[in-house]
C-alpha cells in the first residue's frame, strides 16, 4: 500500500504565521491550530441550538389575564405598538366630521373559501378576484374575520358581533371595512362559514363545494366614517385605512352563540383617539 504523503501549510493568527502539517489520511496539529478546530466544533455544535430558539413558536397572547390586551405590548418586542402607537384600534365612534368622502367601490365575486380557526377568531380566506377602490387607489380583499362583541363602538354601543374585511394594495397598505352584526334574523352567508368550520385549529379547510361572495356582508346603505389605524391585534400595526360601516347587518342570536361557545370574548378595548379626526360621510 502507498504511503500517505505530506505536505506542509501555515496560516496568519494576529500578525504572527502559524505552521502546522497535515498528514493525508490523520491530522498532527499545533497548540493553535487544536484550539482554532475546537472552538470550530463547539460553534458547529450550537448552531443547531440557536438556529431552534429562532425558529421557535410566535409569542402567544390572549384576549384576557396576563396576556391580555394590557399586556399585548410587554409580551415582545415587536408587539410594543400595543402599547405605545397613537393611532390605535378600535376606536369608540362619537362622532366624525361631515365630509364628501369617496364611495367606496366594491368589485366583490363570489368564490370557493378557505375557512381557517387560527386559534383567536375564525378567518376565511378569499382567492384573488375581489377588491374595493376607494380614492382611486384600488385594494385587494385577502380575508375577513370576526369580533364578538363587536371591536368598534358607535357612540360608546357595542353590536353583538363585527366583521373585518382586510384589504391590501400593491404598495402594501392595508384598508379594512368593519361591519356590525346584530341579532336579527339568521344570515344565510354566517351559515356557510359555520357549517364548515375547520375541527383543527391553525389548519385551513377548503371548501369547493361552496361559493360565497362577501358582497353579502354588506349593508344596503354603505356610508361609512373613516380615519387612520392600526391592526386590532398584536402586533397592532399602524398605517391601517380603516372605513366602518353606520349601517348594521342581522345574524341570528344561535349564529353568534355559535360563535362565543368558540370564542367567548374577541374585542380589544376601545383605544384613544389621541390627535385623529373621524371623517364621517355626509348623509
Amino acid at each position: 500500500m502507498r504511503r500517505p504523503g505530506k505536505r506542509g501549510f501555515a496560516f496568519r493568527l494576529g500578525g504572527r504565521i502559524e505552521p502546522y502539517t497535515i498528514v493525508i489520511g490523520r491530522v498532527r496539529m499545533n497548540r493553535t491550530a487544536r484550539l482554532l478546530a475546537t472552538c470550530s466544533f463547539a460553534l458547529s455544535f450550537l448552531a443547531p441550538i440557536t438556529a431552534t430558539a429562532e425558529q421557535g413558536h410566535a409569542p402567544h397572547w390572549e384576549y384576557a389575564g396576563k396576556e391580555g390586551p394590557e399586556h399585548w405590548g410587554e409580551i415582545a418586542p415587536e408587539f410594543q405598538t400595543c402599547k405605545t402607537g397613537k393611532n390605535q384600534s378600535p376606536i369608540d365612534i362619537t362622532s366624525g366630521k361631515p365630509e364628501k368622502l369617496s364611495p367606496i367601490q366594491f368589485d366583490y365575486k363570489a368564490a370557493p373559501i378557505g375557512i381557517v380557526n387560527n386559534g383567536h377568531t375564525i378567518q376565511v380566506n378569499v382567492p384573488k378576484g375581489s377588491s374595493i377602490t376607494v380614492g382611486g387607489k384600488k385594494y385587494e380583499l385577502l380575508q375577513f374575520h370576526f369580533h364578538s362583541p363587536s371591536e368598534h363602538k358607535m357612540s360608546g354601543k357595542s353590536g353583538d358581533m363585527e366583521v373585518h374585511l382586510v384589504h391590501k394594495s400593491a404598495e402594501g397598505e392595508l384598508a379594512v371595512v368593519g361591519v356590525f352584526m346584530n341579532a336579527g334574523k339568521e344570515n344565510a352567508v354566517i351559515k356557510a362559514v359555520w357549517d364548515n368550520l375547520p375541527t383543527e385549529v391553525g389548519k385551513e379547510k377548503s371548501v369547493a363545494q361552496v361559493t360565497l361572495n362577501p358582497a353579502d356582508f354588506l349593508p344596503a346603505k354603505k356610508t361609512y366614517s373613516n380615519y387612520p389605524g392600526s391592526l386590532t391585534t398584536p402586533p397592532c400595526s399602524e398605517g391601517v385605512n380603516w372605513m366602518v360601516m353606520k349601517s348594521s347587518i342581522e345574524v341570528s342570536k344561535a349564529q353568534v352563540e355559535k360563535f362565543t361557545s368558540i370564542f367567548p370574548m374577541t374585542a380589544r378595548p376601545v383605544q384613544p383617539l389621541h390627535e385623529r379626526t373621524i371623517k364621517a360621510a355626509a348623509e
